[in-house]
Order: structure tokens, then C-alpha cells, then sequence
């Protein structure tokens, strides 16, 4: 059965009634029905404006602010070129029990479920068929925080399973680009891959996306909000 978004109120100051989505509504089957999709060569993108409407994705924005803990100390960290830097961003990861992760010379240990982030992991799970056990967090101050470029290529990440993107908050540029076409010395020139990641969408990154493209969140100064992206990913237990 699909989650009910209705309970985000639980954690809100001023509880309201909520539109609920079932297996058998016509909204359900409007969503699924209302992707779209961006393909390139080796790139395979499926992307949902209005995965959450607007409503959903406040609420769900503001319980998140509530239940999140954020990384602190050598785990609000990151390794870049040998050398250890402190993250521009805010970020967490939550999932099943016993999970962990391991990138950019991190291992980063799952903190049990949320009740906003298993409400929203069963409504992608009912949406796409797919099943997720690991989400990371993170959470963009202002446009002043960013994410670089980089692949979600790890071992322990299932890559029959597409990494299922939750934006929420401001809205920001996601681009993509080809390991073959990253800088002004490469030999093949393809063009990247822009677009806005909007508030209260959902984007899958389908294989073999994340084996020939690199992708990254770049600083925009003029943005003054926050965003909060929740990646589900499916990680292979030991």
C-alpha cells in the first residue's frame, strides 16, 4: 500500500488534512505516468517534476529540518586529491540497520530510518517497483554550498538499481558531464547535460548513467535558500 504524505503533519506546529495517494487512486497512476525522459549517449535519466506537490514538499521540507541529524567532526569531512577538507554542505545518511557506505575516503555508517524519509522511500518504492535500503542527505545552506564532480560508481551499490533523487527547497542546476569530455583538452566533445533539479521532484539516474558520467551541484552565489536532496541508493549487504 502507498504511503500516506498526509502524516507528514505530525511534525508540523499547524496540522491540516493533506491529499492521500493510494496504489488505487488516479493520482497514483497519474505519477506514474508523468515521466520524462533524458537520454544520451550512455546516459540514461528519468525525471518527475511533480513527484510531490506543492503542499507535500513543505511539509516534508520543514519535518525534514526536524528529524535530520547532521554529520559532525571527521564525518562532516571529505577527501579530496589526498588531502582532508571540510564539506560544503550539510550532510547524513540514514538506512537499514547495520549499512554503511564508503566514498571519497569515507565510511559513512547509517543512522536508523526517519518517519519523513521512510514515508517518502515507500512512495518511490511503490512509484518505480524498485526497492532502496541506504539514503544520504544532504543539505545546501545557501548557493554557496555545492556538491563536485563526481560518479556514484561504488562497489557495494546495486547497479541494477537506480539512485532515486528527492529535491526539496530551492531549486538548483544539476549538470552532467562525459569522462570523456571533461575539460577543454578532451579529444571528444560532448555537450553536458543541464538541468534544474526542482523543488518537490524526482530524478532517477538509470545504468549505466553513473558509469560514464560524472555529475555535480556547482556553486550559485545568487541563491539564497536551502535545498535539502535525499539520494535513495540500494547497497549489496555484506
Amino acid at each position: 500500500m502507498n504511503s500516506s504524505i498526509a502524516d507528514f503533519v505530525e511534525c508540523r506546529p499547524h496540522k491540516r488534512n493533506l491529499e492521500e495517494i493510494s496504489d488505487t487512486s488516479d493520482s497514483s497512476k497519474k505519477l506514474k505516468s508523468s515521466w520524462r525522459s533524458i537520454k544520451n549517449e550512455n546516459l540514461d535519466l528519468s525525471y518527475m517534476s511533480s513527484f510531490l506537490n506543492r503542499t507535500e514538499a513543505r511539509d516534508a521540507f520543514i519535518c525534514l529540518e526536524n528529524e535530520v541529524e547532521y554529520f559532525t567532526g571527521d564525518l562532516a569531512k571529505v577527501r579530496v586529491f589526498g588531502k582532508w577538507h571540510d564539506l560544503p554542505r550539510q550532510q547524513a545518511a540514514y538506512g537499514d540497520r547495520g549499512l554503511t557506505y564508503k566514498f571519497s575516503g569515507c565510511t559513512v555508517p547509517a543512522i536508523s530510518w526517519v518517519p519523513t524519509l521512510l514515508k517518502l522511500k515507500t512512495r518511490i518504492e511503490d512509484i518505480t517497483g524498485y526497492q532502496y535500503n541506504f539514503c544520504l542527505v544532504n543539505r545546501y545552506r545557501s548557493g554557496n554550498d555545492s556538491m563536485g564532480e563526481h560518479r556514484d560508481d561504488e562497489a557495494e551499490l546495486d547497479p541494477k538499481t537506480p539512485i532515486a533523487s528527492v529535491s526539496l527547497g530551492e531549486p538548483r542546476d544539476f549538470i552532467f558531464r562525459h569522462q570523456d569530455s571533461r575539460s577543454k583538452n578532451s579529444v571528444r566533445k560532448i555537450a553536458p547535460v543541464k538541468m534544474v533539479l526542482e523543488n518537490g521532484s524526482l530524478l532517477l539516474m538509470n545504468w549505466p548513467t553513473n558509469v560514464y558520467w560524472f555529475h555535480s551541484l556547482p556553486v550559485r552565489k545568487k541563491i539564497l535558500g536551502v535545498r535539502i536532496n535525499l539520494t535513495f541508493r540500494r547497497i549489496i549487504p555484506k
